[in-house]
């Protein structure tokens, strides 16, 4: 099995590089490295989720600050931390009733409360919720008696209590890993069929003789008005070209190469065409946690218009690209520039320097940015592999996914010192 340290350099080298596109695809190479990085890691017989969350940290700070602007990544880290939190509180609650079925069976047994007490519902609570803050609940439940491997015979069932003891923690551990690798593998499949699933609801949104609008490129969209399509659904598609990509160019050709009706329009033509479109349906780079929405160069253009005709603006999203912070948030970079030679070819940069003042100063400045944000006031209606949710319960969706204590991956440079 190759080095994860050698894998996390290669994937940091690959988004360096932008050798990687797409959120879905950044996304499923996340996972599957911090899954390498679980299976690999050597974890004590304590604090073993503290051990597996140091370890994903560790990583996914370098991968954040490898691509800032590649969102999916810091989500995968943070869905996989709050998944090693989530098992070892179910690991933990499942130890602590087998504790207090023990002692009452002592007690039933016995009638020796005095050496074996039952732990109340509040102190089971009350432990639950100092899980992985000090002191740990894995110290607690160390400390505290064991009715199970009280010994009923020989002086030599000390050695068989510690056995019986050395036995639980490192099938504790073995458990807890495979349990995590587990969930992983789930978060990979779901990752995987995010299309699917988003498309399984075209159906409902989309009726006959329609007119659709969508800028840009988007393999979501592709699936999701196809399945519309596939269920008999008669309808037209606008497609703005998406300058300076021109990825629009790219979709309409899929389009119509799965028979659907399609017409191709330029950026500056949306504003013309809205009053014909039911319906404006796009992708989404990241849907933020208040609903705002960091989507490819042009589609605030589009929301505009849309609201401006009262045309209802649909946002699909898988889930790997719900991001529990906020615009504001300084872990958030928003925006990316791209290369000036996709609006103006290198060559014709000569033409345009200012040699008269001897200094040779070009006269002309490229601004070719990659992403627009959409704010939640524009938004009528979020689609992702859970369903339809309206942009103000998106904070509450977004809260199942992540641990509070996740949100900042960067550590800060105060504690290093």
């Amino acid at each position: 099995m190759p080095d994860v340290q050698s894998l996390v350099i290669e994937f940091v080298l690959k988004l360096k590089k932008r050798k990687v596109e797409g959120s879905q695809a950044t996304a499923r190479q996340t996972a599957v490295l911090l899954r390498s990085v679980i299976s690999q890691q050597r974890i004590g017989y304590t604090n073993q989720a503290g051990a597996l969350i140091d370890a994903v940290k560790a990583v996914g700070e370098q991968l954040v600050a490898a691509n800032p602007v590649e969102l999916a990544v810091g989500n995968i880290v943070r869905r996989v931390l709050h998944i090693i939190r989530e098992e070892d509180l179910s690991l933990t609650t499942a130890a602590m009733a087998g504790l207090n079925l023990s002692a009452v069976s002592d007690d039933d047994d016995d009638n020796d409360q005095d050496d074996h007490p039952v732990l109340s519902a509040a102190a089971v609570a009350a432990a639950a919720r100092s899980t992985l803050r000090p002191p740990s609940l894995q110290t607690l439940l160390e400390d505290m008696p064991d009715p199970a491997a009280v010994p009923h015979t020989s002086s030599s069932g000390g050695d068989s209590e510690e056995k019986s003891k050395s036995a639980d923690k490192s099938s504790r551990s073995r458990k807890l890993k495979h349990d995590v690798i587990e969930a992983v593998n789930e978060l990979i499949e779901d990752i995987d069929t995010c299309h699917e699933q988003i498309a399984e609801q075209a159906v409902e949104h989309i009726h006959h003789n329609e007119v659709i609008l969508t800028l840009g490129s988007s393999r979501t969209v592709l699936e999701f008005l196809y399945a519309a399509k596939e269920k008999k659904r008669s309808f037209r598609v606008f497609v703005a070209e998406g300058a300076p990509r021109y990825q629009g160019h790219l979709l309409a050709k899929e389009l119509v190469a799965r028979g659907l009706q399609t017409t191709l329009i330029t950026d500056s033509a949306v504003f013309a065409m809205i009053s014909r479109v039911n319906m404006v349906i796009v992708g989404a780079h990241a849907v933020m946690a208040n609903g705002g929405v960091i989507a490819p160069v042009g589609l605030n253009m589009v929301a505009l218009a849309a609201q401006r005709h009262a045309v209802p603006f649909v946002v699909l999203a898988g889930s790997h690209k719900l991001c529990p912070l906020y615009p504001h948030n300084p872990e958030v970079l928003l925006n990316e520039l791209r290369s000036p030679s996709e609006l103006l070819d290198f060559g014709e940069f000569s033409d345009c320097m200012d040699f008269g003042s001897g200094s040779g100063s070009p006269l002309i400045h490229v601004v070719n940015p990659t992403f627009d944000y959409v704010p939640p006031k524009l938004v009528s209606l979020f689609i992702t592999d859970t369903g339809g949710h309206n942009p103000s319960y998106m904070y509450r969706l977004i809260a199942d996914y992540y641990s509070a204590d996740d949100l900042v991956l960067q550590r800060k440079a105060a504690a290093s010192n």
